[in-house]
């Protein structure tokens, strides 16, 4: 019988080291692939694969930046000169351009007199830039390739252009999303933790027993309720109470995304919080009181700080949950890509960016790349907060 409960025993631990062990594995594996697919954005050419941008060879124009291409395609900048050239007008040509200079008999039935075509329109047009695929160019075309400069960490952060789509270049700025994502959680979270602290020390401390058994039900049942429904609440209600109030043209603004926000985090703050301040030990209370403190006194300078570390671990994951909502947050924001200046602006958030376009991305392109490194900020945010409350929480507890 002993040698049977050891076996057994022994088989236990096994389990459990194997389920531990899977399960940090597939921590690892998750974030080694987010990263792996995010990196791959930088220092990446931003043209898509298989095109070029070529100009005459008399152009002394080397290399551009996505910015600078960008504009003179929106025909912002509309002279060689400002980009480093001769003093001569820019004139565009693309792939769908073809037929505006040139005729189907021109051009061939099946494109075979096109290489040719491109070859005299750069001659002929001195000024000329063309974004067309690199195996339509002819053997000895008269005109260089454009180098266009990779995408750096710096213009991907605090880029503020989001246009992943776009032709000839796609803009991958990510600083509203940054700016949009920050306001609305602390939004959330300035509503969210003093509200849901007061609730929890209410229900451990205020409450009777009869109120108490009523309240902790009905707030973990808000924990469970899908989050798309809490958008459908807040799009119905809080998005034209907002409109209402304020005299706004549209109610998708940062406050009500840090309204739902707050709303669904409010179970994990008030759950967590709750819990903790009862695991306070019966006797502390009763010395704080027997030496002549107050109720009040007794709950501020003895039942708090004795539960500081399950409040912060509560404060955690409340910003977690704000942090990375999506579906919520993409129906009450706008979705709209500019910097917030106030909280009654629309917005979008890293999250919601990731929900919507991820789905119609190609595999292994630039803007499936640039969502995962979407990704990594959004990760490196997450792990930014947790580390900075540890430490105020570490630092409080050694003074």
């Amino acid at each position: 019988m002993k040698k049977f409960r050891k076996i057994f025993e022994k088989f236990i631990e096994g389990v459990l080291f194997s389920s531990s062990t899977i399960t940090s594995l597939t921590v690892i594996l998750i974030i080694v692939f987010l990263f792996r697919e995010g990196i791959g954005l930088f220092q990446s050419s931003p043209l898509e694969k298989n095109f070029v941008i070529t100009v005459s060879k008399q152009n002394p124009v080397q290399e551009l930046d996505a910015t600078q291409v960008k504009a003179i395609f929106n025909q912002d900048i509309t002279n060689w000169s400002k980009v480093g050239g001769a003093n001569d007008s820019i004139i565009l040509f693309t792939t769908s351009d073809i037929a505006t200079y040139y005729t189907e008999e021109e051009i061939g039935a099946n494109f075979e007199f096109l290489p040719k075509k491109l070859n005299d329109f750069i001659v002929s047009h001195p000024g000329a830039i063309m974004y067309v695929s690199g195996k339509s160019l002819p053997p000895g075309f008269n005109g260089h390739k454009i180098k266009v400069k990779d995408i750096t960490v710096s213009n991907f952060i605090f880029g503020k252009q989001w246009y992943p789509t776009s032709d000839p270049i796609p803009s991958f700025g990510i600083w509203p999303m940054i700016i949009g994502t920050l306001m609305v959680t602390l939004g959330a979270l300035l509503f969210a933790i003093p509200l849901g602290i007061a609730t929890a020390i209410f229900m451990a401390e205020v409450a009777d027993i009869r109120i108490r058994n009523i309240l902790k039900p009905v707030v973990e049942l808000l924990s469970g309720i899908p989050s798309v429904v809490f958008g459908f609440f807040g799009l119905i209600v809080i998005v034209p109470l907002i409109q209402q109030m304020f005299h706004l043209i549209v109610g998708e603004t940062v406050l009500a995304g840090s309204l739902v926000l707050g709303i669904m985090a409010l179970p994990t703050i008030i759950t967590i919080t709750e819990d903790s301040l009862r695991t306070t030990p019966q006797a502390l209370k009763e010395a704080s009181l027997a030496l002549g403190a107050t109720r009040w006194q007794t709950l501020v300078r003895v039942v708090i700080p004795y539960a500081k570390s399950g409040i912060s671990t509560a404060i955690i994951l409340g910003i977690g949950r704000a942090i990375g909502e999506t579906m919520a947050v993409l129906m009450v924001t706008g979705n709209a890509s500019n910097i917030p200046h106030s909280f009654l602006v629309p917005t979008r958030t890293i999250p919601a960016t990731i929900a919507a376009e991820l789905g119609e991305a190609p595999y292994g392109g630039l803007h499936f790349k640039a969502l995962f490194a979407l990704g990594i900020v959004l990760f490196l945010f997450t792990i930014i907060i947790n580390f900075t409350v540890e430490f105020i929480k570490n630092s409080k507890q050694r003074t």
